[in-house]
């Protein structure tokens, strides 16, 4: 992708809203190596944009990815400058510890950065957010399988299939010996490395669940992601034949425990791990498949108004003059602002969790004030409570302290407002797409695109609303009631 010149940059960045913004703050990073599997366009060593201003490569993925939303909706793949823009931007090494030049950000800036590429396309959306959130995975690897990622650059694209595990996994000196076939690899056509899960059968108790990185020029991509929605986040099955199984070293293992529980032990002797490598895997998995979804939203809203000020009423009058209009924006985009706040506290819950373990500071926090199970007051009901921060923080804390009970509290939280939240965005998009007449049916506008792509997303096992329901009425009612 070639830097465009200021006249280019002031017209591309005069259609970015203001929402649009990745709140990062990257380290340094070691001089990157060109990568011998991956074309020149794709390779994190062509970035024309150093670390310091990956805020406005964010930019740059918004207006990339509107420049090309309708080729990449028929195409079926990001096209490769929006791939270089994601790297550029810094999504790659959001959760990527410092040592190797990560930023090991938060998840506060991540939703935020999220949110605004997806009001462009949910499909670049998808893939920047799973960028993120496979590099925080890869970070649970012992440090020497880290070295062998991010040891040229933190920029490493990481692709994986680790829910549920699959293939054939054998024990061998030194390493596994792993071949099969996993499914839904999203981001696997622009990755360098990707994450498989499989069982491990060798002990005498329960299997293993073991997660594996595997380089990404070992493994076959077999084309079968032609889907409704999320059309372009390349979600393929990906095998390794068994004549071709693959040796991997110790080193680029780790168990799903480290996963559900959360890091307790950098991967470097002496040094705690990252506030964000603390956070267990559930307190989080909603939270960021759901990221989309809001941007997703925030697309069809525009469309929708742009499309309803084109319309006219029987008598002649602008449509946007229609109280019934005028109702369907005030109703949807409160429930887009609604999923939001919904969303934000999350992220403010997961932040928190990595970093203190407890609120933020006084005032209103998001989340259960008295703790988990039955008696736990209102504030567990209703998932707001006074904060139980003592600090002068922002004043919205989660009000959920780290460990135990608390830990099973704050995931049932995160999942349920998660999944209330990517509910109240469908049913916005649903209003839209209804009263956006005629033209918000025609294929390549972004509002039905937005509305296909929103229910794809809300399609999501991690999304389900009564699997959240039922987790968190656990921690409210009493137990055996």
């Amino acid at each position: 992708m070639n830097v465009a010149t200021s006249s280019e940059s002031e017209s591309e960045f005069e259609s970015v809203p203001p929402s649009v913004s990745l709140p990062l703050s990257p380290a340094p990073s070691p001089s990157p190596s060109p990568s011998s599997s991956l074309p020149p366009s794709l390779s994190h060593s062509s970035s024309p944009f150093p670390v310091v201003h990956a805020s406005l490569a964010a930019g740059y993925v918004y207006a990339a990815a509107t420049r090309h939303a309708e080729e990449t909706e028929r195409s079926g793949r990001l096209h490769p400058e929006v791939v270089a823009a994601l790297t550029d931007a810094g999504l790659a090494r959001h959760f990527v510890p410092r040592r190797w030049g990560g930023t090991a950000g938060t998840f506060t800036g991540l939703l935020d950065t999220i949110a605004g590429v997806g009001a462009a396309c949910a499909s670049t959306a998808w893939c920047g957010v799973l960028l993120a959130a496979h590099g925080r995975l890869a970070a649970h690897l012992p440090a020497e399988g880290q070295r062998d990622l991010w040891g040229d650059s933190p920029d490493t694209r990481i692709a994986a299939a680790v829910v549920p595990p699959a293939g054939r996994l054998t024990r061998v000196p030194g390493g596994w010996r792993l071949s099969g076939e996993w499914a839904f690899a999203s981001g696997i056509e622009h990755a360098e490395w990707v994450l498989l899960a499989s069982l491990d059968h060798t002990g005498t108790g329960a299997p293993a669940y073991r997660v594996l990185a595997v380089p990404r020029e070992r493994v076959r991509v077999k084309e079968t992601w032609d889907a409704v929605g999320l059309r372009a986040t390349g979600s393929h099955s990906v095998v390794i034949d068994e004549a071709e199984a693959v040796f991997v070293p110790e080193r680029r293992t780790f168990l799903r425990e480290t996963l559900m529980s959360g890091a307790r032990e950098a991967a470097e002797p002496g040094r705690a791990p990252a506030p964000c490598h603390q956070v267990p895997y559930p307190l989080v998995a909603a939270l960021l498949f759901a990221a989309p979804a809001l941007g997703a939203a925030r697309g069809a809203l525009d469309a929708w108004t742009v499309l309803t000020g084109l319309r006219r009423l029987p008598d002649g009058r602008p449509l946007t003059q229609d109280p019934v209009a005028q109702q369907t924006l005030a109703r949807c985009a409160a429930e887009i602002d609604a999923a939001w706040l919904l969303l934000r506290a999350a992220a403010v819950r997961a932040d928190e969790w990595g970093g203190a373990g407890t609120s933020g500071g006084t005032g209103v926090g998001y989340g259960a004030a008295a703790g988990a199970g039955a008696g736990a007051g209102a504030g567990a009901v209703s998932g707001v409570g006074v904060s139980g921060g003592s600090g002068s923080g922002s004043g919205v804390g989660s009000g959920v302290g780290s460990g135990g009970d608390a830990g099973v509290l704050a995931t049932a939280l995160n999942q349920r407002d998660s999944a209330v939240a990517v509910d109240l965005l469908v049913g916005a998009v649903e209003r839209l797409m209804r009263s956006g007449g005629a033209r918000g049916l025609i294929s390549g506008g972004g509002l039905e695109r937005a509305w296909r792509d929103l229910h794809a997303i809300a399609a999501h096992a991690a999304l389900q609303p009564a699997p959240a329901a039922a987790a968190y009425a656990a921690t409210v009612f009493p137990s055996g009631a």
